[in-house]
């Protein structure tokens, strides 16, 4: 009689199975790496503050200089960390929900939904006040989302991972052309968002801070409750029905989440691109795609990218810097090329 064999599992399969253990060990040095950065972060910039002056400042026992470049980098720090966090988590969500290995705020044309959306109310009806700003946000990256899920969803075989991002590239390069056109005639407006536009933390307070810790806490707060469901989803929609997952349902409330990040943290901080990329790619080869461990390491992870950005920036072009959206650039665009070859586009 010949023995069955249960056959060994794919190897990228078995590659993304992690214990426990392995996967709290690699929170906890995404947490470590994420302290660090922190601790360069305030450290590092035109003029560098030792650890001793960064311990004396919170004491109040330090020279003016050094206390006062300590209380200017926090707040940009801290603004990096809820960003990073926020972008990461969103990019994750929407590679969950839509099975894209190539979906992004930025690629998928949300950021740039919410970006068109915050220039047109601040330009046309002078909004200033934070939570009307996050909410303009949302509401253009909501739209974003629609309208590039509904094209790529035209034609034979629905909204294929190749169709929606192209719809999202095309979406994305037609907002930044009408952001410029609305932005050129007013150089009053367009000074302010020349930085804007790229995408940076600098000039962060304590009270942007506050306005958009709420709106962001709520938008993780979906997303985490659904990530069984985007282990679900991840099956297939026909699988996840037949184990008793609403798929609508979940796929609607999932992108509401992401959605909700992805405008307000471009309504602070401008769009920032590839972080929500780049990071969820990252977290699953490590502790794999249980979407109850990837979203919060994700969180982790995309603080602590943003956050060194933001030294490197800081750093290489001292006295002047060079803005974080720029700096994620440069590292997502290789990132995204092995991507698109090594995945060939095929779902998640």
């Amino acid at each position: 009689m010949t023995a069955l064999r249960t056959p060994a599992p794919l190897p990228e399969t078995a590659a993304l199975r992690r214990p426990v253990a392995v996967r709290l060990a690699w929170v906890g040095a995404g947490a470590v790496v994420l302290a660090l950065a922190v601790v360069a972060s305030v450290a590092f910039g035109v003029r560098d503050v030792s650890l001793a002056e960064i311990l004396q400042a919170f004491g109040g026992d330090t020279d003016g200089i050094a206390q006062a470049a300590v209380v200017a980098r926090l707040p940009r720090t801290v603004l990096a960390i809820v960003v990073g966090a926020a972008l990461a988590m969103s990019g994750a969500t929407m590679q969950a929900v839509t099975r894209n290995p190539l979906a992004d705020p930025g690629i998928l044309g949300v950021s740039g939904g919410a970006s068109l959306a915050v220039v047109v109310g601040i330009a046309f009806f002078g909004l200033s006040a934070p939570y009307s700003v996050m909410a303009v946000a949302i509401a253009g990256a909501a739209g974003a989302a629609v309208f590039v899920y509904s094209v790529g969803s035209l034609g034979r075989g629905g909204a294929t991972p190749l169709k929606l991002t192209l719809a999202g590239a095309a979406t994305s390069a037609a907002f930044i052309s009408l952001v410029s056109a609305v932005l050129l005639p007013r150089v009053d407006v367009l000074e302010t968002f020349r930085f804007w536009q790229i995408g940076g933390v600098g000039g962060a307070t304590w009270d942007r801070i506050g306005a958009l810790l709420p709106v962001l806490a709520i938008g993780a707060l979906i997303c985490l409750a659904t990530a069984r469901g985007m282990n679900s989803l991840a099956l297939g929609d026909d699988l996840a029905a037949g184990l008793g997952e609403h798929v609508a349902r979940t796929r609607l409330i999932s992108s509401a989440g992401a959605i909700v990040l992805c405008g307000a943290a471009t309504a602070i901080a401008g769009p920032i691109g590839f972080v929500g990329l780049v990071i969820p790619h990252l977290c699953r080869l490590l502790i794999g795609t249980d979407h109850r461990w990837l979203l919060p390491f994700s969180a982790v992870a995309g603080a602590a990218l943003l956050v060194a950005a933001d030294v490197v920036g800081r750093v290489v072009a001292r006295p002047s810097e060079i803005e974080v959206g720029i700096i994620t650039a440069l590292i997502g665009a290789p990132v995204f090329i092995w991507i698109v070859r090594r995945q060939k586009v095929r779902e998640l």
